[in-house]
Protein backbone atom coordinates (compact mmCIF):
# COMPACT_ATOMS: atom_id res chain seq x y z
CA UNK A 1 0.00 0.00 0.00
CA UNK A 2 1.25 3.54 -0.88
CA UNK A 3 1.31 6.56 1.28
CA UNK A 4 -1.10 9.67 1.47
CA UNK A 5 -1.01 10.99 -1.61
CA UNK A 6 0.72 14.00 -2.25
CA UNK A 7 -0.51 16.96 -4.91
CA UNK A 8 1.81 18.07 -7.67
CA UNK A 9 3.17 21.50 -7.49
CA UNK A 10 0.84 22.57 -10.81
CA UNK A 11 -2.00 20.52 -9.00
CA UNK A 12 -1.40 22.60 -5.42
CA UNK A 13 -1.72 26.16 -7.36
CA UNK A 14 -5.08 25.16 -8.48
CA UNK A 15 -6.39 24.10 -4.87
CA UNK A 16 -4.92 26.93 -3.31
CA UNK A 17 -6.85 28.96 -5.34
CA UNK A 18 -9.90 26.71 -5.12
CA UNK A 19 -9.78 26.95 -0.77
CA UNK A 20 -9.52 30.76 -1.41
CA UNK A 21 -12.07 32.15 -4.66
CA UNK A 22 -14.27 28.76 -4.74
CA UNK A 23 -17.42 28.49 -2.31
CA UNK A 24 -17.33 25.14 -0.82
CA UNK A 25 -21.09 25.03 -1.11
CA UNK A 26 -21.66 23.37 -4.61
CA UNK A 27 -19.07 20.38 -3.85
CA UNK A 28 -17.91 17.87 -1.79
CA UNK A 29 -14.16 16.55 -1.53
CA UNK A 30 -14.41 12.84 -0.78
CA UNK A 31 -11.29 12.62 -0.61
CA UNK A 32 -8.04 15.18 0.27
CA UNK A 33 -6.03 16.22 -1.91
CA UNK A 34 -8.68 15.97 -4.20
CA UNK A 35 -8.39 15.08 -7.54
CA UNK A 36 -7.84 17.84 -10.46
CA UNK A 37 -8.66 15.53 -14.04
CA UNK A 38 -7.73 16.41 -17.57
CA UNK A 39 -9.36 14.03 -19.78
CA UNK A 40 -12.16 11.51 -20.39
CA UNK A 41 -12.87 8.31 -22.75
CA UNK A 42 -15.42 5.54 -22.14
CA UNK A 43 -15.37 4.24 -18.60
CA UNK A 44 -11.94 5.79 -17.84
CA UNK A 45 -10.95 9.76 -16.47
CA UNK A 46 -7.29 10.83 -16.63
CA UNK A 47 -6.10 13.06 -13.82
CA UNK A 48 -3.45 16.06 -13.98
CA UNK A 49 -0.56 13.21 -14.11
CA UNK A 50 -1.74 10.92 -16.79
CA UNK A 51 -3.04 8.64 -14.07
CA UNK A 52 -5.71 6.27 -15.53
CA UNK A 53 -9.01 5.39 -13.33
CA UNK A 54 -11.78 3.19 -13.87
CA UNK A 55 -15.09 4.77 -13.21
CA UNK A 56 -18.05 2.88 -11.97
CA UNK A 57 -20.18 5.10 -11.19
CA UNK A 58 -19.99 7.63 -14.36
CA UNK A 59 -21.07 11.29 -12.25
CA UNK A 60 -23.69 9.66 -10.82
CA UNK A 61 -25.10 8.27 -13.51
CA UNK A 62 -25.35 11.06 -15.85
CA UNK A 63 -23.22 9.38 -18.58
CA UNK A 64 -24.93 6.42 -19.41
CA UNK A 65 -23.42 6.07 -22.70
CA UNK A 66 -19.84 6.64 -21.73
CA UNK A 67 -17.71 9.41 -21.46
CA UNK A 68 -16.80 11.43 -24.50
CA UNK A 69 -19.41 9.19 -26.36
CA UNK A 70 -18.10 9.90 -30.33
CA UNK A 71 -22.10 9.67 -31.97
CA UNK A 72 -23.77 11.93 -29.33
CA UNK A 73 -20.86 14.56 -28.93
CA UNK A 74 -20.80 15.04 -33.19
CA UNK A 75 -24.75 15.89 -32.59
CA UNK A 76 -23.68 18.69 -30.06
CA UNK A 77 -20.73 20.27 -32.31
CA UNK A 78 -23.33 19.78 -35.66
CA UNK A 79 -26.20 21.72 -33.64
CA UNK A 80 -23.51 24.31 -32.49
CA UNK A 81 -23.02 25.16 -35.94
CA UNK A 82 -26.78 25.33 -37.03
CA UNK A 83 -28.88 26.28 -34.17
CA UNK A 84 -26.69 26.87 -31.21
CA UNK A 85 -29.11 29.04 -29.04
CA UNK A 86 -32.57 30.30 -29.22
CA UNK A 87 -34.68 31.96 -26.45
CA UNK A 88 -36.95 29.51 -24.91
CA UNK A 89 -40.12 31.25 -25.66
CA UNK A 90 -39.23 30.62 -29.37
CA UNK A 91 -39.83 27.08 -31.03
CA UNK A 92 -37.34 24.82 -32.42
CA UNK A 93 -37.94 21.03 -34.12
CA UNK A 94 -35.54 19.36 -31.62
CA UNK A 95 -38.14 20.21 -29.31
CA UNK A 96 -40.81 19.31 -30.72
CA UNK A 97 -39.43 16.39 -31.81
CA UNK A 98 -37.82 15.21 -28.65
CA UNK A 99 -41.26 15.44 -26.51
CA UNK A 100 -43.11 13.59 -29.52
CA UNK A 101 -40.65 10.86 -28.74
CA UNK A 102 -40.96 10.73 -24.79
CA UNK A 103 -44.63 10.99 -25.46
CA UNK A 104 -45.25 8.49 -27.52
CA UNK A 105 -43.14 5.95 -26.02
CA UNK A 106 -45.12 6.63 -22.96
CA UNK A 107 -48.36 6.58 -24.85
CA UNK A 108 -47.27 3.04 -25.73
CA UNK A 109 -46.15 1.90 -22.50
CA UNK A 110 -48.65 3.40 -20.70
CA UNK A 111 -51.50 3.49 -22.72
CA UNK A 112 -51.99 7.28 -21.06
CA UNK A 113 -51.61 10.94 -23.44
CA UNK A 114 -49.28 13.02 -22.22
CA UNK A 115 -47.24 16.23 -22.93
CA UNK A 116 -43.20 16.65 -21.75
CA UNK A 117 -42.28 19.86 -20.22
CA UNK A 118 -38.37 20.36 -19.93
CA UNK A 119 -36.56 22.47 -17.45
CA UNK A 120 -32.69 22.72 -17.28
CA UNK A 121 -32.06 19.90 -14.40
CA UNK A 122 -33.03 16.80 -12.18
CA UNK A 123 -34.25 19.28 -9.18
CA UNK A 124 -35.46 21.78 -11.32
CA UNK A 125 -37.57 19.41 -12.84
CA UNK A 126 -38.95 18.27 -9.57
CA UNK A 127 -39.67 21.46 -8.75
CA UNK A 128 -41.95 21.86 -12.12
CA UNK A 129 -43.71 18.65 -10.68
CA UNK A 130 -44.52 19.94 -7.80
CA UNK A 131 -46.19 23.00 -9.58
CA UNK A 132 -48.06 20.05 -11.73
CA UNK A 133 -49.34 18.09 -8.81
CA UNK A 134 -50.36 21.30 -6.23
CA UNK A 135 -51.83 23.08 -9.40
CA UNK A 136 -54.01 19.47 -10.29
CA UNK A 137 -54.87 19.22 -6.10
CA UNK A 138 -55.88 23.01 -5.47
CA UNK A 139 -53.01 23.82 -3.82
CA UNK A 140 -51.90 21.14 -1.65
CA UNK A 141 -48.34 21.49 -0.69
CA UNK A 142 -48.22 18.03 1.44
CA UNK A 143 -46.69 15.19 -0.61
CA UNK A 144 -45.60 11.51 0.84
CA UNK A 145 -42.07 10.33 -0.14
CA UNK A 146 -39.65 7.17 1.13
CA UNK A 147 -36.93 7.18 3.95
CA UNK A 148 -34.25 7.01 1.95
CA UNK A 149 -35.54 8.98 -0.87
CA UNK A 150 -33.53 12.03 -2.40
CA UNK A 151 -35.13 14.44 -5.44
CA UNK A 152 -32.49 17.09 -5.38
CA UNK A 153 -31.55 19.87 -3.31
CA UNK A 154 -33.58 23.53 -4.23
CA UNK A 155 -35.91 24.54 -1.86
CA UNK A 156 -38.59 22.43 -2.87
CA UNK A 157 -37.09 19.25 -3.87
CA UNK A 158 -34.77 18.70 -0.17
CA UNK A 159 -38.02 19.26 1.59
CA UNK A 160 -39.07 15.79 -0.02
CA UNK A 161 -35.81 14.38 0.18
CA UNK A 162 -35.43 12.47 3.82
CA UNK A 163 -32.04 13.50 4.60
CA UNK A 164 -33.24 16.62 7.39
CA UNK A 165 -29.45 17.59 6.84
CA UNK A 166 -30.27 18.89 3.20
CA UNK A 167 -33.06 21.43 4.99
CA UNK A 168 -31.30 22.02 8.69
CA UNK A 169 -30.41 25.47 7.81
CA UNK A 170 -32.84 26.38 5.33
CA UNK A 171 -36.09 25.27 6.66
CA UNK A 172 -38.74 24.32 4.32
CA UNK A 173 -40.07 26.08 1.16
CA UNK A 174 -44.01 24.74 0.81
CA UNK A 175 -44.10 21.43 0.41
CA UNK A 176 -43.53 18.85 3.53
CA UNK A 177 -43.22 15.46 3.33
CA UNK A 178 -44.54 11.84 5.53
CA UNK A 179 -41.84 10.00 4.85
CA UNK A 180 -42.41 6.12 4.51
CA UNK A 181 -40.49 3.21 4.54
CA UNK A 182 -38.82 2.06 1.56
CA UNK A 183 -38.82 -1.85 1.65
CA UNK A 184 -35.42 -2.24 2.25
CA UNK A 185 -35.32 -6.38 2.64
CA UNK A 186 -31.89 -6.82 3.76
CA UNK A 187 -32.45 -4.52 6.82
CA UNK A 188 -35.94 -5.31 7.42
CA UNK A 189 -37.82 -7.89 9.70
CA UNK A 190 -36.25 -11.19 9.83
CA UNK A 191 -38.44 -14.05 8.39
CA UNK A 192 -40.53 -12.24 5.83
CA UNK A 193 -39.53 -13.13 1.86
CA UNK A 194 -38.86 -10.32 -0.05
CA UNK A 195 -42.46 -9.74 -1.71
CA UNK A 196 -44.22 -10.32 1.82
CA UNK A 197 -42.29 -7.62 3.08
CA UNK A 198 -43.04 -5.51 0.31
CA UNK A 199 -46.56 -6.31 0.93
CA UNK A 200 -46.05 -5.60 4.39
CA UNK A 201 -45.07 -2.28 3.57
CA UNK A 202 -47.40 -1.13 1.91
CA UNK A 203 -50.53 -2.46 4.52
CA UNK A 204 -48.78 -0.56 6.97
CA UNK A 205 -49.00 2.48 4.71
CA UNK A 206 -52.64 1.88 4.11
CA UNK A 207 -53.23 2.02 7.55
CA UNK A 208 -53.12 5.89 7.34
CA UNK A 209 -56.20 5.59 5.59
CA UNK A 210 -57.96 3.46 7.94
CA UNK A 211 -59.46 6.05 9.75
CA UNK A 212 -60.16 9.74 10.02
CA UNK A 213 -58.01 9.60 13.14
CA UNK A 214 -54.69 8.37 11.20
CA UNK A 215 -53.84 12.05 10.10
CA UNK A 216 -54.57 12.01 6.56
CA UNK A 217 -57.65 11.25 5.21
CA UNK A 218 -61.38 12.69 5.02
CA UNK A 219 -64.11 9.66 5.08
CA UNK A 220 -66.41 12.13 4.94
CA UNK A 221 -65.20 13.62 1.60
CA UNK A 222 -62.99 10.80 0.58
CA UNK A 223 -60.35 13.56 0.85
CA UNK A 224 -56.42 13.04 1.33
CA UNK A 225 -54.66 15.98 2.66
CA UNK A 226 -51.62 14.95 0.19
CA UNK A 227 -51.07 15.41 -2.87
CA UNK A 228 -48.56 12.60 -4.41
CA UNK A 229 -46.36 10.41 -3.28
CA UNK A 230 -42.98 10.46 -4.99
CA UNK A 231 -40.52 7.68 -5.73
CA UNK A 232 -37.32 6.63 -6.61
CA UNK A 233 -38.03 3.23 -7.89
CA UNK A 234 -34.98 2.27 -7.17
CA UNK A 235 -33.63 3.97 -4.63
CA UNK A 236 -30.44 5.97 -5.89
CA UNK A 237 -28.65 7.78 -3.19
CA UNK A 238 -30.46 5.76 -0.82
CA UNK A 239 -27.84 2.46 -1.73
CA UNK A 240 -29.59 1.53 -4.78
CA UNK A 241 -32.34 -0.61 -3.07
CA UNK A 242 -34.48 -2.75 -5.28
CA UNK A 243 -37.79 -2.93 -4.02
CA UNK A 244 -40.01 -6.35 -4.65
CA UNK A 245 -41.97 -6.65 -8.00
CA UNK A 246 -44.89 -6.74 -6.38
CA UNK A 247 -44.77 -3.68 -4.13
CA UNK A 248 -45.74 -0.69 -6.43
CA UNK A 249 -48.20 -2.51 -7.72
CA UNK A 250 -49.83 -2.74 -4.43
CA UNK A 251 -48.75 0.54 -3.58
CA UNK A 252 -50.79 2.35 -6.61
CA UNK A 253 -53.41 0.93 -5.84
CA UNK A 254 -54.17 1.99 -2.38
CA UNK A 255 -52.77 5.77 -4.17
CA UNK A 256 -55.60 4.93 -6.73
CA UNK A 257 -58.44 4.52 -3.81
CA UNK A 258 -57.30 7.86 -2.39
CA UNK A 259 -57.03 9.87 -5.51
CA UNK A 260 -53.03 10.29 -4.91
CA UNK A 261 -50.66 11.09 -7.81
CA UNK A 262 -47.26 8.85 -8.47
CA UNK A 263 -44.40 10.67 -9.10
CA UNK A 264 -41.54 8.78 -10.60
CA UNK A 265 -38.37 10.13 -10.15
CA UNK A 266 -36.09 8.84 -12.99
CA UNK A 267 -33.27 11.30 -12.83
CA UNK A 268 -30.58 8.88 -11.71
CA UNK A 269 -32.15 5.46 -13.00
CA UNK A 270 -33.70 6.57 -16.24
CA UNK A 271 -32.34 6.13 -19.63
CA UNK A 272 -32.10 2.28 -19.31
CA UNK A 273 -29.42 2.14 -16.57
CA UNK A 274 -31.86 -0.52 -15.45
CA UNK A 275 -32.46 -2.53 -18.78
CA UNK A 276 -35.76 -0.45 -19.07
CA UNK A 277 -35.90 3.53 -20.32
CA UNK A 278 -37.74 4.23 -17.46
CA UNK A 279 -37.21 2.28 -14.02
CA UNK A 280 -40.83 2.07 -13.23
CA UNK A 281 -41.49 -0.03 -16.05
CA UNK A 282 -40.33 -3.17 -14.28
CA UNK A 283 -43.16 -2.81 -11.86
CA UNK A 284 -46.36 -2.95 -14.02
CA UNK A 285 -47.75 0.46 -13.11
CA UNK A 286 -48.95 3.20 -14.83
CA UNK A 287 -47.29 6.66 -13.42
CA UNK A 288 -48.88 10.10 -13.35
CA UNK A 289 -45.89 12.31 -14.12
CA UNK A 290 -42.42 11.20 -14.86
CA UNK A 291 -39.48 13.40 -13.86
CA UNK A 292 -35.90 12.54 -15.92
CA UNK A 293 -32.85 14.53 -16.62
CA UNK A 294 -28.84 13.58 -16.02
CA UNK A 295 -27.84 10.95 -18.62
CA UNK A 296 -30.41 12.38 -21.05
CA UNK A 297 -27.93 14.41 -23.03
CA UNK A 298 -25.13 11.84 -21.23
CA UNK A 299 -23.70 14.44 -18.84
CA UNK A 300 -23.17 17.06 -22.10
CA UNK A 301 -25.85 19.81 -21.28
CA UNK A 302 -28.20 20.20 -18.01
CA UNK A 303 -31.35 19.13 -19.73
CA UNK A 304 -33.87 17.60 -17.76
CA UNK A 305 -38.13 17.58 -17.72
CA UNK A 306 -40.97 16.15 -16.77
CA UNK A 307 -43.92 13.60 -18.31
CA UNK A 308 -47.53 14.61 -17.50
CA UNK A 309 -51.21 12.64 -18.09
CA UNK A 310 -52.89 15.15 -20.29
CA UNK A 311 -55.23 15.97 -17.83
CA UNK A 312 -52.61 17.22 -15.13
CA UNK A 313 -50.65 19.21 -17.90
CA UNK A 314 -52.95 20.33 -20.65
CA UNK A 315 -52.95 24.24 -21.68
CA UNK A 316 -56.44 25.00 -19.72
CA UNK A 317 -55.11 23.36 -16.71
CA UNK A 318 -51.17 24.36 -17.09
CA UNK A 319 -51.45 27.57 -18.83
CA UNK A 320 -48.49 29.05 -20.82
CA UNK A 321 -45.65 30.73 -18.25
CA UNK A 322 -46.22 28.22 -15.17
CA UNK A 323 -42.84 28.03 -15.00
CA UNK A 324 -40.18 29.35 -17.25
CA UNK A 325 -36.25 29.09 -17.52
CA UNK A 326 -34.21 30.96 -19.51
CA UNK A 327 -32.30 27.86 -21.07
CA UNK A 328 -35.24 25.26 -21.09
CA UNK A 329 -35.12 22.99 -23.93
CA UNK A 330 -32.28 24.78 -25.53
CA UNK A 331 -31.47 23.18 -28.86
CA UNK A 332 -28.11 21.68 -27.82
CA UNK A 333 -29.61 19.61 -25.19
CA UNK A 334 -32.66 18.30 -27.14
CA UNK A 335 -29.94 17.47 -30.22
CA UNK A 336 -28.52 15.15 -28.53
CA UNK A 337 -31.52 13.96 -26.24
CA UNK A 338 -32.91 12.89 -30.32
CA UNK A 339 -29.63 11.22 -30.82
CA UNK A 340 -29.61 9.24 -27.30
CA UNK A 341 -33.29 7.70 -28.62
CA UNK A 342 -31.88 7.50 -32.47
CA UNK A 343 -28.68 5.70 -30.95
CA UNK A 344 -31.01 3.36 -28.50
CA UNK A 345 -33.33 2.59 -30.77
CA UNK A 346 -30.95 0.75 -33.24
CA UNK A 347 -29.33 -1.67 -30.49
CA UNK A 348 -31.52 -3.35 -28.01
CA UNK A 349 -30.13 -1.57 -25.12
CA UNK A 350 -32.62 -3.56 -22.89
CA UNK A 351 -31.18 -6.93 -23.63
CA UNK A 352 -27.64 -5.80 -23.30
CA UNK A 353 -28.02 -3.86 -20.30
CA UNK A 354 -29.84 -6.60 -18.42
CA UNK A 355 -26.54 -9.28 -19.74
CA UNK A 356 -24.39 -7.18 -18.83
CA UNK A 357 -25.85 -6.35 -15.47
CA UNK A 358 -26.45 -10.05 -14.80
CA UNK A 359 -22.52 -10.91 -15.28
CA UNK A 360 -21.61 -8.20 -13.03
CA UNK A 361 -24.26 -9.08 -10.25
CA UNK A 362 -22.51 -12.72 -10.61
CA UNK A 363 -19.26 -10.89 -9.86
CA UNK A 364 -20.04 -9.07 -6.99
CA UNK A 365 -21.71 -12.66 -5.64
CA UNK A 366 -18.54 -14.67 -5.69
CA UNK A 367 -16.80 -11.63 -3.98
CA UNK A 368 -19.70 -11.94 -1.74
CA UNK A 369 -19.00 -15.47 -0.55
CA UNK A 370 -15.41 -14.58 -0.68
CA UNK A 371 -15.20 -11.59 1.88
CA UNK A 372 -17.76 -12.00 4.98
CA UNK A 373 -17.66 -7.46 5.02
CA UNK A 374 -19.84 -7.49 2.00
CA UNK A 375 -23.04 -8.30 3.72
CA UNK A 376 -26.09 -7.54 0.96
CA UNK A 377 -25.36 -7.40 -3.04
CA UNK A 378 -27.96 -7.10 -5.42
CA UNK A 379 -29.00 -5.40 -8.98
CA UNK A 380 -30.99 -4.43 -11.72
CA UNK A 381 -29.38 -4.22 -14.91
CA UNK A 382 -26.74 -1.98 -14.51
CA UNK A 383 -27.60 -0.54 -11.71
CA UNK A 384 -25.49 -2.57 -8.69
CA UNK A 385 -24.58 -2.40 -4.48
CA UNK A 386 -22.60 -3.72 -2.62
CA UNK A 387 -22.98 -3.05 0.96
CA UNK A 388 -20.10 -3.46 3.43
CA UNK A 389 -21.01 -4.31 6.79
CA UNK A 390 -18.56 -5.56 9.59
CA UNK A 391 -17.19 -8.70 10.35
CA UNK A 392 -20.83 -10.24 11.15
CA UNK A 393 -21.97 -9.30 7.68
CA UNK A 394 -24.50 -7.00 9.07
CA UNK A 395 -23.49 -3.92 10.75
CA UNK A 396 -22.86 -1.08 8.77
CA UNK A 397 -19.12 -0.01 8.15
CA UNK A 398 -18.97 3.03 6.99
CA UNK A 399 -15.65 3.67 7.55
CA UNK A 400 -13.95 0.51 5.72
CA UNK A 401 -15.91 1.72 2.79
CA UNK A 402 -14.64 5.30 3.04
CA UNK A 403 -11.33 3.49 3.28
CA UNK A 404 -11.60 1.52 -0.07
CA UNK A 405 -12.97 5.02 -1.20
CA UNK A 406 -9.62 6.63 -0.67
CA UNK A 407 -7.41 4.17 -1.76
CA UNK A 408 -9.42 3.26 -4.97
CA UNK A 409 -8.11 7.10 -5.94
CA UNK A 410 -3.82 6.64 -5.24
CA UNK A 411 -4.44 4.98 -8.67
CA UNK A 412 -1.83 2.59 -7.23
CA UNK A 413 -3.46 -0.78 -8.10
CA UNK A 414 -1.86 -2.92 -10.49
CA UNK A 415 -3.74 -5.30 -13.28
CA UNK A 416 -1.73 -7.04 -15.48
CA UNK A 417 1.18 -4.57 -15.39
CA UNK A 418 -0.86 -1.65 -15.85
CA UNK A 419 -1.66 0.56 -12.97
CA UNK A 420 -4.78 1.91 -12.69
CA UNK A 421 -7.10 3.87 -9.93
CA UNK A 422 -10.96 3.26 -9.01
CA UNK A 423 -13.81 5.26 -8.50
CA UNK A 424 -16.71 4.26 -6.36
CA UNK A 425 -19.41 6.25 -5.45
CA UNK A 426 -21.05 6.35 -1.49
CA UNK A 427 -24.32 6.03 -0.76
CA UNK A 428 -27.00 4.08 1.58
CA UNK A 429 -28.76 5.07 4.41
CA UNK A 430 -25.53 4.73 6.58
CA UNK A 431 -23.21 5.71 3.98
CA UNK A 432 -21.99 2.05 3.83
CA UNK A 433 -23.03 1.07 0.28
CA UNK A 434 -20.68 0.73 -3.09
CA UNK A 435 -23.24 2.15 -5.85
CA UNK A 436 -22.03 0.74 -8.87
CA UNK A 437 -23.72 2.60 -12.12
CA UNK A 438 -20.76 1.95 -14.85
CA UNK A 439 -21.17 3.29 -18.18
CA UNK A 440 -23.50 1.17 -20.18
CA UNK A 441 -21.04 0.76 -22.87
CA UNK A 442 -18.99 -0.88 -20.64
CA UNK A 443 -17.32 -4.06 -22.06
CA UNK A 444 -16.91 -7.36 -20.59
CA UNK A 445 -13.05 -7.13 -20.09
CA UNK A 446 -13.68 -4.27 -18.50
CA UNK A 447 -16.35 -5.70 -15.86
CA UNK A 448 -13.78 -8.21 -15.26
CA UNK A 449 -10.77 -5.25 -14.41
CA UNK A 450 -13.43 -3.63 -12.31
CA UNK A 451 -14.05 -6.47 -10.25
CA UNK A 452 -10.39 -7.52 -10.41
CA UNK A 453 -10.06 -3.61 -8.51
CA UNK A 454 -12.89 -4.09 -6.15
CA UNK A 455 -10.77 -7.45 -4.85
CA UNK A 456 -7.97 -5.32 -4.38
CA UNK A 457 -9.81 -2.97 -2.20
CA UNK A 458 -11.27 -5.37 -0.38
CA UNK A 459 -8.34 -7.31 0.16
CA UNK A 460 -6.43 -4.05 1.72
CA UNK A 461 -9.27 -3.18 3.78
CA UNK A 462 -9.52 -6.64 5.64
CA UNK A 463 -5.81 -6.32 6.04
CA UNK A 464 -5.34 -3.26 7.18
Amino acid sequence: MSDIRIATAEDQVLLDKEAKYCSYGDTVHYIEPPRIFSRCEGSYVWDTEDQAYLDLQMWYSAVNFGYANPRLNNALKKQIDTLPQIASQYLHKGKIELSEMIAVDAKNKFGLDGRVHFNVGGSQSIEDSLKVVRNASNGKSLMFAFEGGYHGRTLGASSITSSFRYRRRYGHFGERANFIPFPYHFRGPKGMTKEEYGSHCVQQFARLFETEYNGVWDPKTNQCEYAAFYVEPIQGTGGYVIPPMNFYRELKHVLDQHGILMVSDEIQMGFYRTGKLWSIEHFDVQPDVIVFGKALTNGLNPLGGIWAREELINPKVFPPGSTHSTFASNPLGTAVGLEMFKMTSEVDYGAMVMAKGKYFLEGLQDLQKRFPIIGDVDGLGLALRCEICGPDGFTPDKATLDYMVEEGMKGDMLVDGQKLGLILDVGGYYKNVITLAPSLEISYPEIDLGLKLLEQLLVRATKR
